[in-house]
């Protein structure tokens, strides 16, 4: 027989545990004697009536909510929408706050802290008693450090994004969040624009709670979450401060639940056939050059071999649907408002892109989750027979120049600069970038290849979103908007140009990026994947033996980074991280 709990003078049956098997909570609360004593009463001084410890399933809210993290700080918020879906579906909610990397605030870039943060989502998953737990994502490197952390666990799990800001206004101008930084910036450079006009711009950027509302590197992830299927229906790209957002925490709420019932773990989400939709779907919306990076990150914690050719195999042929900046001209809002990513799916299902039986959160495949969205704009969503772009992939480029490999966002790029060969200008750091990039003798003209070291994953160190050089302002004046550069950083998902990253090796590691020197000709064909430098392979031999590495840090977080982060091809986990350690977290006696 069920057993029967008595709330509030009614007998309720509960439902056994998914197979009659022993929740993994109850090694905590379901224990008598002095061990369950002690969990349940340290409980107890919150409040909390001794029927929440009856067996139902205790689900962990994983909050990332900070004021350092303005994208995040209206999580509390979404945080008791969540409980009240869990508490509704029979769930006993316990919210607990993990490490929050805020992208507009932190030194020297939070992609130095994606591995710790995922490792404090890690550790804290396993010491606690949850069965389930609810992931509240947002701010960019939020998203993949908890997908990271809550897949080496392997326990029922949910992604729940805080969603983008309404779009911006400055007088007559929508603007975009981080695109519009670029642009003022350019704009004053070249005396288009005032500084007290750059200052009025501020708030009317950041107008309410939420993420950057392009389709930068967070809307980016929160797309990839929906179209992992890890998030529930719509999770993309419904507004911070729109109602449905707080609707949506609260059916996440609800579902966790199911999905503990169901032991519908991550391992039976996260798959090749979901990683490749996700491939595919950031083709067709433009998505940010970060996302590479994360999903292979991601997929190495689950121990799905996804590599960086991939990216090219899968998204080669993938046309751009999506009109947003910084490819385009709309913002998350209206991309909403238009059908928002369950169209951009369906356009993919029914032109054979996309796995249709890919397992979701909410018990249901993908196609049955998209095969009957409505596009209301086709000036916002386009269809795949008229796309707004005819490429929207990520390019892989190889060559002498990246070994490993390097990356290039099609849809943010010059056309006419997709074919070039240029003389190299070398900036050895970004220090040497800011002390030589606007000096009116630098020697720098438009057909010149901007190069940038030093500033991959041990060399800023932490890989930060330099890679988007800001061009020379003698070059602004003359009405230069784009020019080839190439660099082992990473940029913004907010940012656009003819721009090669991630090229790997890096140069702190030795990669043949460390041995360019101003003069050197560097050739970009995009069309045949290619980035080679025109050295010969005696002189390069040469320069690499009077190479030597900067000094490496001797202690704290920064010498484990230096020393165990893996290159941007392999999504800069640490090693010792990575390789199928999605293994379900262990029930240990207390």
């Amino acid at each position: 027989m069920a057993k029967k709990t008595l709330i509030k003078g009614r007998s309720r049956a509960r439902k056994q545990p998914a197979r009659n098997a022993v929740r993994r909570s109850a090694e905590w609360f379901g224990k008598p004697g002095m061990d369950g004593f002690h969990h349940r009463s340290w409980m107890k001084n919150q409040g909390l009536p001794h029927h929440l410890f009856d067996g139902r399933p205790v689900i962990g809210i994983c909050n990332t909510w900070s004021e350092l993290t303005p994208c995040n700080a209206h999580f509390r918020v979404l945080a008791e929408r969540i409980k009240r879906g869990v508490y509704e579906a029979g769930g006993f909610p316990l919210e607990f706050p993990v490490t929050s990397l805020g992208e507009t605030l932190m030194r020297p870039t939070t992609m130095m802290f994606r591995n710790l943060a995922s490792m404090d989502v890690e550790e804290s998953i396993r010491a606690n008693p949850l069965d389930g737990v609810v992931l509240l994502v947002g701010c960019d490197k939020t998203t993949p450090a908890l997908l990271m952390g809550a897949a080496s666990c392997d326990l029922p799990t949910l992604a729940l994004s805080g969603g983008p800001m309404l779009n911006g206004r400055f007088g007559t101008e929508t603007i975009g969040s981080g695109t519009h930084v670029w642009k003022f910036v350019e704009r004053e450079k070249a005396g288009e624009m005032s500084l007290q006009d750059m200052v009025d711009a501020e708030a009317c950027m950041s107008r309410s709670v939420g993420h950057c509302m392009t389709m930068g590197t967070a809307s980016t992830m929160a797309s990839m979450v929906e179209a992992l299927g890890m998030g529930l229906p719509s999770n993309a790209a419904i507004p911070a401060a729109d109602s449905r957002r707080n609707a949506l925490a609260h059916m996440a709420g609800r579902r966790i639940v199911e999905m503990v019932e169901e032991d519908l773990r991550m391992s039976k989400i996260l798959t090749r056939k979901a990683f490749e939709n996700a491939v595919r779907v950031n083709g067709a919306i433009g998505g940010s050059t970060n996302a590479v990076v994360h999903l292979l990150a991601v997929a190495g914690r689950m121990g799905v071999k996804l590599k960086l050719d991939d990216w090219d195999v899968l998204g080669r042929d993938i046309p751009c649907l999506v009109n947003l900046m910084p490819s385009g001209s709309y913002l998350m809002e209206d991309f909403y408002y238009a059908g928002g990513l369950p169209v951009v799916m369906k356009e993919l299902a029914e032109n054979g892109l996309l796995h249709k039986s890919a397992k979701t959160v909410n018990g249901k495949t993908q196609w049955a989750n998209v095969k009957d969205a409505k596009c209301y704009s086709r000036d916002v969503i386009h269809s795949f027979k008229k796309p707004f772009k005819k490429t929207g992939g990520i390019v892989v480029l190889s060559g002498n120049l990246a070994p490993q490999g390097a990356v290039l966002k099609p849809s943010a790029a010059t056309a006419k600069l997709m074919k070039h060969k240029g003389r190299a200008v070398v900036f050895e750091n970004i220090e040497h970038y800011k002390e030589r990039v606007d000096d009116p003798k630098l020697d720098i003209d438009e057909t010149c290849v901007m190069v940038l070291k030093n500033c991959g994953p041990r060399g800023y160190p932490g890989f930060s979103e330099v890679g988007n050089m800001a061009l020379p302002q003698k070059l602004i004046k003359k009405g230069v908007t784009d020019m080839v550069r190439v660099s082992d950083a990473r940029m913004s998902g907010t940012a656009y140009g003819t721009v090669v990253l991630h090229t790997a090796p890096e140069a702190a590691a030795g990669g043949p990026l460390a041995l360019v020197q101003d003069g050197d000709i560097v050739e970009l064909d995009v069309g045949k994947r290619r980035l080679h430098l025109h050295v010969s392979d005696e002189e390069l031999e040469a320069r690499r033996k009077a190479w030597k590495p900067d000094p490496a840090p001797t202690r704290g977080y920064a010498k484990i980074f230096h020393d165990h982060v893996m290159q941007a091809d392999t999504g800069c986990d640490f090693d010792f991280l990575v390789g199928s350690s999605g293994a379900p977290v262990p029930r240990e006696s207390h």
